[in-house]
């Protein structure tokens, strides 16, 4: 998958750890663009990945994080302070800090586990390292909670396969009951929408649409647990999940 420019490797496979790159912009701000890249950009509650950019006859360049750029013309990587930076046409190795990557992968895949225990419109969400929350437009919470946590974990033991799919923008607008979201749709211009499929064909999960990174089994989640869950509002619910 490429955004005008930047071929977005970890779409296609989200264990790949490094890839050889070539620099195509350095910004006003010290960012840095690259042809091609494993980093993930924040978006959709999901920070961007860390790691570092590795240079021939020069210090490796650290990664703080990596976001859109503002025209939307590839993934900026955004070093860390007082750094050397590459030059426009240099070959570099881009490496994410997987250690990290992996977790915000198990994180964001328990989080759509979390909307079909929680079936409700959502309204905002945060994917984190070691804790990850949904908000509901939910008026009250459905029933005991212990049985909540146990029916999160059925699902991550049952091993579930997660693939990723791609349907058209005219597929998606004739099955709306895919966007769990209120306030966010997917993004559309591109002819293609990406959906996550938690599940098989013939016995899904969840399927919903989703640009972030994500393990291929449920059971790789590992086990969890609910934190608090948190009025916000009059009908508003934040949910929090922890690995166990």
């Amino acid at each position: 998958m490429t955004t005008q420019g930047t071929a977005l490797l970890f779409r296609d496979d989200a264990y790949l750890r490094a890839t050889p790159a070539t620099v195509i912009e350095v910004n006003a701000r010290g960012g840095v663009v690259l042809d091609r890249t494993v980093f993930y950009a924040t978006s959709g509650g999901q920070p961007g990945d860390s790691g570092r950019l590795v240079r021939d006859g020069a210090p490796a360049l650290s990664i703080a994080t990596a976001i859109h750029a503002d025209d939307k013309a590839g993934i900026v990587h955004v070093p860390g302070e007082n750094q050397d930076l590459p030059a426009v046409g240099e070959n570099v190795a881009a490496e994410i800090d997987w250690t990290r990557r992996n977790k915000l992968m198990r994180m964001h895949t328990a989080l759509h586990l979390l909307t079909v225990v929680f079936p409700f419109p959502i309204t905002g969400a945060a994917v984190g390292e070691d804790k990850g929350r949904i908000d509901f437009d939910m008026p009250e919470v459905p029933g005991d909670r212990d049985a909540l946590e146990a029916a999160l974990n059925d699902m991550v033991a049952a091993d579930y396969p997660v693939v990723a799919e791609w349907i058209s923008e005219d597929a998606l607008a004739a099955q709306p009951d895919l966007v769990k979201s209120l306030r966010v749709s997917p993004p559309r211009g591109q002819g293609l929408v990406r959906l996550i499929r938690i599940g098989t064909a013939d016995n899904t999960v969840d399927l919903q649409p989703c640009g972030g990174t994500h393990v291929a089994s449920t059971a790789e989640i590992g086990k969890l647990a609910l934190g608090k869950i948190e009025k916000k509002g009059r009908e508003n619910r934040r949910v929090s999940v922890l690995f166990a």
